[in-house]
């Protein structure tokens, strides 16, 4: 079997495309949950906090060079050394809600693929020999 042909039987199988798909809606998940923490938890959490801005909590290793403004974007922007733990805390966040998503999701489908289960199977429709039997004794009852 050709290379070609080998690969294109393994791209075209349903797993791979499953996990395509999936990867896609990953993306676009993983955005929506980053604007959550963004633009909701991350300023809740600041008020809690008094006010603090987790996304500028940082340390710079070395001096910041001059014209360049003492905040994140702009530091990391010039390529200056930092350890910004903000930016780490504010990632833990984003992992943290995606793994609680994600395990409220398969929790739910796990509840619907029990309940499922649990569903009795319809009985099985009689053969002809019962139904005619069942025929000749209600007919037997009958006299």
């Amino acid at each position: 079997m050709g290379f070609v042909k080998e690969f294109k039987e393994f791209a075209m199988k349903g797993n791979v495309m499953d996990m395509a798909v999936g990867v896609i809606i990953g993306g676009a998940f993983g955005k929506i949950v980053s604007s959550l923490v963004d633009d909701v938890i991350m300023p809740v959490l600041s008020l809690a906090t008094g006010g603090v801005d987790f996304t500028n909590k940082y340390v710079t290793f070395g001096e910041i060079p001059a014209g360049v403004a003492n905040n994140y974007a702009a530091l990391k922007e010039a390529g200056v050394s930092m350890f910004a733990y903000g930016a780490f805390i504010q990632n833990i966040i984003d992992f943290l809600i995606i793994a609680f998503c994600i395990f409220l999701m398969i929790k739910g489908m796990n509840k619907l693929m029990k309940k499922k289960a649990e569903e009795p199977a319809p009985e099985p429709e009689p053969s002809a020999e019962e139904k005619l039997l069942t025929e000749i004794r209600d007919l037997l009852k009958k006299d």
